[in-house]
């Protein structure tokens, strides 16, 4: 891990433990973006409500925002016809972010999303290592331009494509997180286990100032792997952005069925097992995230939790552990996959 100071490790030595925001998509699609619809567009023709976004977040006790910018590679771009606008694209992303963090009358860190390509590496796939490197260089600096903080790397699956975008961050000069999605039999889609999670990029130029889990199925499966990840990696600062709930589809609508006394439950098992940044992804909105910020401001320590104490206070797990994979199954855990 990193030890280089940036403004992350000065605020995470500043207040121990730090709250990052909510859900981008399931907020703006409130606002009204549409199915299929390229978030990252609204950064020209909707700049105010990606403001106000994060404006809530803040309001809301956000110490972390992430920008819209999570589909900001060429790749991702060139399905809206965008791939020549990458640069401007994460530059407003950042600006836009910067400027609500910057009169917020308290620190706030400016993350600059960096998602998957959605392309396979070789040998899988056709992307190579290098024009990976290439592409999410493109992007991060186009973050960088515009004020972001820190490269903010994120729902990977791929070892190869945490390291490429590590290696990227590096060479365009910022500081990087990255965060791993646990959701196949609690593994990335490509196999990494969390205890592994420093594995991918832990090396790159000067080290992640933190590694973690986003997304993935649930709260309660997102815990039981900070768990894999703390035990494996006790000094470590480890990030857990997990979902507000389970996703049900109601109609042909999704809503996700954590509610604020919920989450608040998560920040509290989540501060125990030893995360230091903890935050919410898909479904978190800013009523969920003020729950999560008074829930942080009054705890008080407690044990490390179980397995058992996390299904008893969150709920059963979705998917089987990487650890009861390995051994050939163990006892169920509730209903597998996404539900």
């Amino acid at each position: 891990m990193t030890t280089a100071q940036n403004a992350l490790t000065d605020l995470l030595a500043k207040k121990g433990v730090l709250l990052a925001d909510g859900a981008t998509g399931t907020n703006l699609f409130a606002m009204g973006l549409e199915a299929g619809e390229a978030p990252e567009l609204w950064l020209e023709s909707h700049p105010e409500r990606i403001a106000k976004l994060h404006q809530d977040f803040v309001d809301a006790g956000a110490d972390i925002i992430l920008t819209n910018s999570f589909g900001g590679t060429r790749h991702r771009l060139k399905l809206h016809h965008a791939a020549d606008r990458v640069f401007a694209l994460n530059k407003r992303a950042a600006e836009i972010a910067r400027e609500v963090a910057d009169k917020a009358g308290r620190p706030v860190i400016v993350g600059g999303s960096v998602g998957p390509t959605g392309e396979l590496l070789i040998p899988l796939g056709a992307l190579s290592y290098e024009d990976a490197v290439d592409a999410f260089v493109e992007q991060i600096e186009g973050l960088k331009a515009g004020g972001a903080d820190v490269a903010w790397i994120e729902t990977m699956s791929s070892a190869d494509e945490i390291r490429a975008a590590a290696e990227a961050a590096t060479k365009v000069g910022m500081p990087y997180v990255y965060t791993g999605s646990f959701d196949t039999a609690g593994k990335t889609m490509m196999g990494l286990h969390p205890r592994d999670i420093l594995k991918p990029a832990g090396d790159v130029g000067e080290g992640p100032v933190a590694v973690g889990a986003n997304c993935g199925v649930g709260a309660s499966d997102i815990l039981s792997t900070l768990l894999d990840m703390t035990a494996a990696n006790p000094e470590a600062i480890i990030v857990v952005k997990g979902n507000c709930g389970i996703p049900e589809f109601r109609g042909s609508e999704i809503h996700y069925s954590g509610t604020p006394e919920l989450m608040a439950e998560y920040v509290r098992l989540a501060r125990d097992g030893g995360a230091r940044i903890i935050g919410g992804c898909c479904g978190t909105s800013c009523e969920h995230l003020k729950a999560m910020r008074a829930a942080l401001d009054s705890h008080t320590p407690g044990p490390r939790p179980t397995l058992e104490t996390i299904v008893e206070k969150i709920g059963p797990f979705r998917n089987k552990t990487a650890g009861e994979e390995a051994a050939g199954g163990g006892r169920e855990r509730g209903r597998r996959g996404r539900g």
